[in-house]
């Protein structure tokens, strides 16, 4: 496998992780909000702390975790003005037809099946809450990558709650169950 090479602790990888995304300005509770906007229309019951765990186990996901990092970077370099031009210029402003943004996003949703496909596609056209925030924030700082990776995060926690319901239903239970510790 790697043997012989420094292997980076997935501890470390996480930290990094959450620490871009603070850095930039986007809480994990941000993130909650959107999927609780998803799926609380079917999941009675459903938490804003439960929604906060399902984000929480996505950004352990190696694929989330590489794309953020990537992305993230991306937009540090431009705001520096560090990449070679005409790419400086595309990310710079986010141009239309530049489509390796949604492209990576995307790349990362695929973990979490066909819901959280078309999941990413609504949150991508409709930008709704902090993926709103990000992709309007013009002349303060650039995030063309990261409005769609927080999407991409989005998308994939509420296709765990997705899936989660459906487990839950098969029992006999709803996430208020859970909260009350009726179920696992």
């Amino acid at each position: 496998m790697d043997e012989g090479k420094n292997i980076v602790h997935s501890d470390v990888v996480t930290a990094a992780t959450k620490d871009a995304l603070i850095r930039r300005g986007v809480k994990i509770q941000d993130i909650a909000k959107i999927v609780y906007e998803l799926q609380v229309p079917y999941n009675k019951g459903l938490s804003l702390e439960q929604c906060i765990d399902s984000v929480e186990s996505v950004l352990r996901k190696r694929e989330l975790q590489h794309a953020i990092l990537v992305g993230v970077e991306l937009d540090e370099m431009a705001e520096r003005g560090q990449l070679s031009q005409p790419l400086q210029q595309i990310v710079e402003s986010d141009e239309g037809l530049f489509g390796v943004d949604e492209t990576i996003a995307l790349g990362a949703v695929y973990t979490y099946g066909s819901i959280a496909v078309t999941t990413f596609g609504h949150l991508d056209k409709n930008k709704v809450g902090i993926i709103n925030e990000l992709d309007t924030k013009k002349g303060i700082g650039i995030h063309t990558f990261l409005d769609d990776l927080v999407a991409s995060v989005a998308a994939c926690a509420a296709s765990r709650i997705a899936h989660r319901t459906r487990d839950l239903q098969e029992a006999g239970l709803t996430f208020k169950d859970v909260q009350n510790g009726k179920g696992s």
